[in-house]
């Protein structure tokens, strides 16, 4: 038995900061990987085919999903300090994204129809959230995670927001992006994604991203995440940080504004592009 065939493996340690990590991992028909936590907690979460997980003398099994655009999974937490076995019998990719942690919890099986799908935003802002392992949703040490879907044309992570301060209203969290973009016509698609910084301390990225690409936030504005006409944008967020769990973010003053103008406006009719549970609520990734 071996682990699985990373196509992604950011630790911790390689993005050069303390708390999130992210694998993406290929399982072959009938493959059989094992993945020892260490001291960080995990979730299983499939992004394309069905799995089989093994953990604590428990068997999960994974119904998954034919792909990031097609539907919501269910997915299995890991504590830290466990070992699990995960196959597939068709073969597959799955997601392991982690976060540092400090509490022992049970591995245990999250459902895909407790995963809330709201709609956010208005207009050319309106994405779809996939809200899978958020405070109030599903229970951590530290690790936060959630989906974000942007029909072709749209943007999404906007207004540009940070979370790098522990304050009032803002909580302190390291966050990666893992970007897929639907394929169109011609073939692959792309999209952009902004990281700006402040002046004390500066951070200046606008990168063209693709499937498979990660773009990190250690501090600083990001946003927006611009889906290019022609290609549905998804995008996995995996945050964690020194705090308490929680997602409180502060939009740049400069933009701010823009999330007023939405009032009224219609959601872009192309979403949910898969089943919602109710509402939107701001602020919004």
């Amino acid at each position: 038995m071996r682990t699985p065939d990373w196509a992604l493996e950011l630790t911790a340690e390689s993005a050069g900061w303390s708390w999130s990590s992210l694998r993406i991992g290929e399982i072959g028909a009938g493959g059989r990987a094992a993945i020892d936590s260490g001291e960080e907690e995990l979730l299983l979460l499939p992004l394309e085919g069905s799995f089989t997980a093994e953990c604590d003398g428990e068997r999960f099994e994974l119904e998954g999903r034919p792909g990031v655009f097609q539907a919501t999974t269910d997915f299995v937490y890991v504590g830290r300090g466990r070992h699990v076995t995960v196959s597939s019998p068709g073969g597959g990719r799955v997601a392991f994204p982690g976060a540092r942690a400090l509490r022992d919890l049970p591995c245990r099986y999250g459902p895909a129809d407790s995963v809330g799908v709201e709609l956010r935003g208005a207009g050319a802002c309106t994405r779809q959230v996939n809200n899978i392992c958020l405070p109030g949703v599903f229970d951590t040490d530290r690790l936060m995670v959630c989906e974000v879907l942007t029909p072709a044309g749209n943007w999404s992570s906007y207004p540009p927001h940070k979370h790098d301060e522990t304050r009032p209203g803002e909580s302190e969290l390291e966050e990666i992006y893992y970007f897929e973009v639907a394929g169109g016509r011609g073939g692959a698609g792309m999209a952009y994604q902004r990281v700006y910084g402040t002046a004390q301390r500066p951070i200046d990225v606008l990168a063209e991203v693709r499937s498979g690409d990660v773009v990190l936030v250690p501090h600083g504005w990001h946003g927006p995440s611009m889906a290019v006409p022609g290609y549905d944008l998804y995008y996995l967020n995996v945050m964690a940080g020194p705090g308490e769990r929680a997602w409180l973010i502060c939009d740049d003053p400069a933009h701010a504004w823009v999330r007023a103008t939405w009032t009224g406006q219609p959601t872009d009719p192309r979403l949910p592009m898969y089943g919602t549970h109710g509402p939107g609520r701001e602020p919004a990734p």
